[in-house]
């Protein structure tokens, strides 16, 4: 039994093995590349719930920065969300949903709101398998970091109505992508 377990998450990408004096089972830290049986399985998961989980997720990310761009933000706080997209622009694919996740979630704790903040927890993490389950792609990443400049932007600039605007042009882009992994 212990030896199939070993074999599954070794299959899964999540361990591997070696033999001879210094070998043993190691764990990897490279993420395994999504496969279409994990986009399946996340579909399976979400069932017709991904137009609704999408629509939350509009909702509450918009509301967020439309909040923040209204918040008068400290040096500390601009030189953070700067960082945060930074961070996210120089990731590889390996680290970019991870930091996608965090620039995302750093606008909402921003707020001050922990509800808003815990709702964008939530909506993003409706989304995650799904995303998880795509491949992160060159031009997906320069797409939006064009998109997260323009969110940044607008927050900064203390403009509520286009920071909206960029972070739903954002949002309808991830959905289109799925939805196109999904077609």
């Amino acid at each position: 039994m212990y030896r199939e377990a070993i074999r599954a998450v070794q299959q899964e990408g999540y361990v591997e093995s070696c033999r001879g004096r210094f070998g043993g089972t190691f764990v990897t830290y490279e993420r395994p590349k999504p496969r279409q049986s994990d986009l399946r399985r996340a579909l399976a998961q979400m069932g017709d719930d991904l137009n609704d989980s999408l629509t939350f997720r509009m909702a509450v990310e918009t509301g967020a920065a439309q909040i923040l761009a209204t918040t008068r933000l400290t040096g500390a706080q601009r030189d953070m969300l700067r960082t945060r997209l930074a961070e996210l622009n120089a990731a590889g694919p390996d680290e970019y949903r991870r930091l996608d996740t965090l620039f995302h979630l750093t606008i909402a704790e921003m707020t001050g709101s922990a509800l808003l903040s815990a709702a964008c927890a939530d909506a993003r993490m409706r989304v995650t398998d799904l995303l998880n389950a795509i491949p992160v792609l060159g031009r997906n990443i320069e797409h939006a970091a064009v998109q997260h400049a323009a969110i940044v932007d607008a927050v900064l600039a203390g403009d509520p109505e286009a920071a909206r605007r960029a972070v739903a042009e954002h949002l309808e882009g991830t959905a289109a992508l799925l939805r196109g992994f999904l077609g």
